[in-house]
């Protein structure tokens, strides 16, 4: 589906004082791919995806979304296909109620009332606020926010979903909840993030940046464990992939405690899942006859379910 492509070839980009931000981007995303991109603070990340949908325009080089190359002209066209979660959810809410700034991008696309409605609770729901809709977007928590903005995008029905640091405010459940919605968008994502656990868990491949430049592009789980690679941009391992390092001659320190609190509650988020997953095998294996097999996994399932406590425990001990 060429509408689903995004094609970015010898971009630069100058900020109004001179400085260049991005130097030579080049890469193709196609339809479906999941997308990260990292790199530290100041390598252009953000800049970079202002690009894709002409909130920013490049300097040089071109951009291309779908067959509709990035103009002036067809920006408006490109903004139809290309949505766009801002970093601070600030910057995009602005009308007076949660369901205004829902409503806004569907009205603008002349959308009948009642279609804008449906689109508008769907895309609530979907984030788990539905219950906020009437509700000024000044009185909502900073993960509520985040939320709402990204509705705000989804009730576009975007063919391309571009997010820089989605789940930066998100508590962990509302980060879980964040990493499914993601996972059952079946278009294009590209997603900016330092959180490298939540680039492991939602992207397939991952672009590294650094000063403006493209410096390694491929599948996630090389890129993120290549220490080396990581050290060179200024990254880290992903904490799930670290190993505890502790300090045993003074017994660790309180930055070994924060990355084992990170860690419990990466381990937490996916509790849940694994025991679904033992489920489904148990139903499988039980259809195939196996009901020994089946009664083993549905067992491991409810201990596996039963951890969640102890991790709560274990979390809160890590403060």
């Amino acid at each position: 589906m060429s509408h689903h492509i995004v094609e970015l070839r010898d971009v630069f980009f100058n900020y109004p004082d001179g400085t260049e931000t991005l130097r030579g981007i080049s890469f193709r995303i196609t339809h479906g791919e999941s997308v990260g991109i990292v790199g530290a603070n100041g390598a252009g990340k953000s800049t970079l995806l202002l690009q894709m949908n002409g909130y920013l325009r490049p300097s040089g080089g071109t951009i291309t979304i779908g067959d509709l190359q990035l103009s002036r002209q067809s920006r408006k066209e490109i903004r139809k296909k290309v949505g766009l979660v801002f970093q601070n959810p600030d910057d995009q809410l602005f009308m007076p109620t949660v369901f205004d700034d829902v409503a806004f991008g569907p009205l603008n696309l002349g959308l009948e009332p009642g279609k804008v409605r449906e689109r508008v609770d769907t895309a609530l729901a979907i984030v788990g606020c539905l219950g906020l809709k009437d509700k000024p977007p000044h009185h909502l928590s900073s993960g509520q926010k985040s939320a709402v903005a990204i509705a705000s995008v989804i009730a576009m029905q975007p063919d391309i979903l571009v997010m820089d640091e989605p789940a930066s405010s998100l508590d962990p459940r509302g980060r879980r909840q964040l990493i499914h919605l993601l996972r059952d968008f079946r278009h294009t994502k590209i997603i900016a993030s330092h959180d490298l656990d939540f680039i492991l868990d939602v992207c397939e491949r991952c672009i590294v940046i650094k000063e403006g430049r493209v410096m390694a592009d491929g599948r996630t789980g090389e890129i993120l464990s290549d220490r080396t690679l990581l050290e060179a941009n200024h990254l880290e391992l992903p904490l799930s992939m670290q190993k505890p390092g502790l300090n045993h001659s003074r017994g660790g320190n309180m930055d070994d405690l924060k990355k084992l609190e990170h860690l419990i509650g990466h381990w937490k988020e996916h509790n849940s899942e694994h025991a679904e997953t033992y489920r489904d095998w148990a139903k499988k294996a039980d259809s195939l006859g196996r009901k020994e097999l089946s009664d083993i996994l549905l067992e491991i399932a409810d201990k596996t379910l039963g951890l969640e406590k102890l991790f709560e425990k274990a979390s809160g001990l890590c403060r």
